[in-house]
């Protein structure tokens, strides 16, 4: 069944800097009831009153009979195709009331852009990635001045109004910055349940039937306040994850399933390499950045599963004009070796808002397609909503695609400021050795900002040197998991891995007895090594992993419990000012903090190595 919306939308412009929306019918299969609300956006709209946009079901015909247009390269949408849909895709809105005019302008071009097969086959949505308000004060609060406008009842209505607008059903999900009205709820299930209702949706994820046998289906980051690590990783739960891989196994590809999925930030093996570096290094990149094992899940479904035909996702706030926004199943064999992507393609989103934007790119997606195959646009918000060809997929069969790029890197000049290095095997970056050598040498020169190389260890972990960071990547997909040790520790130094483990300890397994058990891993069957960091004063920092094996560093945590930190340095001050009489300009230099756990190589706690006492290191030169 092609779920539909019968809403109609009004929209009287009452006054210069008052929109006035009459909201009437159902949206995503719930009713609700006619209301009226008024915003006060702080602009000026030149049509004075706009028509009621008047949903056509799949079997009406458009008012003149005939198709819409052909996409540029050909594809044809006819209006009796059952087969046929349209999407369009908006990436992060981070809505600011107080700055509406590039919202209102987006509408207007994405009006003109959906009429055609609106009124043609009428399988027609919207969807939206998620990060719907501005994570900052946007005066909408006089009681309290300092309460973010995101996550806050406030935003999601504002956000549903506006979504509700476009004259089609849209379905959306949550992002990293949705759960953060964290003055207004106190716990990640209050603030969900008001996502949830002031969209209409029955549960956090969603399944459409845009057309015969093609779903859109979106899963949504429902955890804020009880992250572990940094609260802007966005973290699909238990219950979707488990709902999805069911959903999965239920429209296989061989009955001629074709699914569309929807979610804030991509997968870890996505191949994306347009990324923000601070999303990387602070780990919050990829779908449940932080668990290994969850991590790699969503990739190996798309492996599984053949019937995940696209995948959209926004987060990065990056523009579409590099071709690494968007990437194909398979590569060239010339570029690297089989990345093992499923049938899916995968597109990066970027931005509506000029304010948000990270590259000054101002862009949604559109996806259109039908049973031979779909196309992949650029909606330009920026050029009156110009809309630009990106890709073209065709189906060979049900579990085999030929996909074409269809415009050159635009921005291609911008390309070393935004791309994240992915290694592959067999670059000119890889040092090989590492994983069998007793010692290997990374390099022969020091760090720079300009070095480039990555190496793996023999426990299968992969290391890698960017702009003067080491950084680990994922074994398996190598896309860039998080940030090991900073530029400025690293650059003027040197790495080398050598083996840590001793031949004493090495288990004779022919014998009863348990010698050398004392020293023994149960968890480890490869070689024990060390990754060493050192300089040319002979001083010399071992590189230790996690717990769990890893190497990146899971710095960045929970903002709840960082709030709470401030909130104590800020009395800390407050006591050395008032209490202890402490000149104005003294007092930031005059207060630390101590966190747990301590780690050490010391079986006994002997220091906590508080930042305020701890003796300076001394260095003995040869």
């Amino acid at each position: 069944m092609i779920v539909r919306s019968n809403l109609s939308v009004t929209m009287l412009v009452t006054a210069p800097a008052t929109i006035t929306l009459f909201l009437s019918g159902s949206q995503n299969g719930h009713a609700f009831m006619a209301s009226t609300a008024t915003r006060k956006f702080g602009v000026t709209i030149s049509n004075t009153i706009r028509q009621p946009f008047q949903m056509t079901s799949a079997e009406e015909e458009s008012p003149n009979g005939e198709s819409s247009p052909p996409s540029p390269n050909g594809m044809k949408h006819d209006a009796d195709d059952p087969t046929a849909f349209t999407v369009g895709v908006l990436g992060d809105l981070h809505i600011d009331p107080r700055k509406m005019e590039d919202y209102i302008d987006g509408r207007e071009q994405w009006l003109e852009v959906l009429k055609p097969d609106k009124d043609g086959h009428g399988n027609v949505a919207m969807v939206s990635l998620g990060d719907l308000g501005e994570s900052k004060n946007c005066d909408h609060n006089e009681v309290n001045p300092f309460e973010l406008y995101a996550g806050t009842t406030l935003c999601h209505e504002t956000a549903a109004e506006y979504l509700g607008s476009f004259g089609v059903p849209y379905e959306v999900i949550g992002g990293n910055h949705d759960l953060e009205g964290i003055d207004e709820f106190p716990t990640d299930e209050e603030n969900l349940e008001v996502f949830l209702r002031s969209h209409n949706k029955p549960t956090p994820q969603f399944c459409r039937e845009i057309a015969e046998k093609t779903l859109l289906v979106g899963l949504c980051s429902t955890v804020f306040r009880d992250a572990t690590y940094t609260s802007h990783e966005v973290m699909v739960d238990d219950k979707q994850i488990e709902w999805f891989e069911q959903l999965l196994v239920d429209h296989p590809a061989n009955k001629g399933w074709k699914i569309f999925v929807f979610t804030h930030a991509p997968p870890n093996g996505s191949g994306l390499r347009v990324l923000q570096e601070n999303h990387v290094i602070n780990g919050c990149c990829w779908l449940n950045h932080s668990d290994d094992k969850k991590c790699r899940n969503f990739i190996e479904l798309v492996r599984k599963h053949r019937c995940i035909k696209g995948w959209f996702s926004g987060h990065f706030h990056l523009g579409q004009d590099y071709q690494d926004s968007i990437t194909f199943p398979t590569i060239d064999p010339s570029e690297g070796p089989y990345p093992n992507r499923g049938s899916c393609v995968f597109a990066q989103t970027s931005v509506m808002r000029g304010g948000t934007s990270r590259d000054g790119r101002q862009q949604s997606r559109l996806l259109k397609g039908n049973k031979d195959g779909f196309e992949i646009f650029t909606v330009d918000h920026q050029r009156g909503g110009k809309i630009r060809l990106d890709a073209t997929i065709s189906y060979k069969d049900d579990t085999h695609e030929v996909g074409v790029y269809q415009h050159d890197d635009i921005a291609y000049e911008h390309d070393e400021y935004f791309k994240v290095y992915s290694p592959q095997v067999g670059d000119e970056g890889y040092i090989c050795g590492a994983e069998q050598d007793e010692m290997c040498f990374i390099g022969d020169c020091d760090i720079t900002k300009d070095s480039k190389c990555w190496w793996r260890l023999s426990c299968g972990r992969v290391l890698g040197v960017l702009n003067g960071m080491l950084l680990e990547y994922d074994g398996s997909t190598m896309a860039p998991l998080g940030l090991v040790v900073s530029a400025d520790e690293m650059v003027g130094k040197k790495i080398a891995v050598i083996d840590s483990g001793i031949e004493e300890c090495v288990l004779n397994f022919e014998d009863d007895g348990m010698d050398g058990a004392d020293c023994a891993d149960a968890g480890y069957t490869e070689r024990e090594q060390a990754v060493i960091m050192y300089d040319e004063q002979g001083v010399v920092t071992v590189i230790q992993p996690n717990e769990d094996g890893s190497y990146w560093r899971k710095i960045v945590r929970n903002k709840i419990a960082r709030m709470k930190e401030k909130r104590r340095e800020k009395a800390a001050e407050d006591f050395l000012r008032d209490v202890l009489e402490v000149k104005e300009e003294d007092v930031k230099d005059r207060v630390f903090s101590s966190w747990g756990p301590y780690t050490s190589t010391s079986g006994v706690a002997k220091s906590t190595g508080l930042q305020s006492v701890t003796k300076k290191l001394k260095v003995y030169s040869s």
